[in-house]
Formats: structure tokens, sequence, C-alpha cells
């Protein structure tokens, strides 16, 4: 609820993932007693289904990355023959950024 509270009347509250469980049930009537707002739960396979909306996504993602309006960022790297400790190191929280093998 104190999610919702931070929006402003028609904003858009978008939930991801379930990393701290899924969020509470509530009633709908919640959303328009705080203004008429919106919730949305995306998935990746509702946006990109076919091969041909994947293939269309890649492309659009690659051109605005490398027009530099999103960064990469390459918190670290490890050689290929080190793959293990890279998922250990992921599973343990230890990485941030974008985590790169190298061949």
């Amino acid at each position: 609820m104190e999610s919702l509270d931070c929006l402003r009347p028609r904003g858009m509250m978008v939930s991801y993932g379930n990393a701290s469980g899924p969020p509470p049930v509530f009633s709908p009537l919640e959303l328009s007693k705080r203004g008429s707002l919106y919730l949305t739960r995306p998935t990746l396979f509702s946006y990109v289904a076919t091969r041909a909306e994947l293939a269309a996504a890649a492309r659009e993602l690659f051109a605005i990355v490398r027009a530099r309006k999103v960064r990469v960022r390459i918190g670290q790297t490890y050689p290929l023959v080190e793959v293990a400790q890279a998922h250990r190191d992921l599973e343990a929280r230890l990485t941030t950024g974008s985590t790169v093998l190298i061949p």
C-alpha cells in the first residue's frame, strides 16, 4: 500500500519480479480510492512472443546502446575457464552491473 500511496493521481505502478516474495493481495478498489491508479505486471514473453518481435526488440536495444542513450556498466569480467566462480559470485550477490565471460 505504501508504494501505491507514492503515486500521483492516474499514476502507474509497475511490479517486477518476486525477490522479496509475492506482493500482498488487495482490492482493485484501492486503485480508484487513491486517484484512478494503474497497476501492471509485465512479462517479457508478452512483448517478444515471436522470433520476429525478439529480433526487432534486440535491434532497437542495440541501437539505443550504440547511441549511448543507455550505457552498459560492466562490473566484472571472468576468464571463461572461471565460469563456475562467476556463477558462485552471481548467486552470492557479489557482483554489480553486467558480468562478462572472456573466451
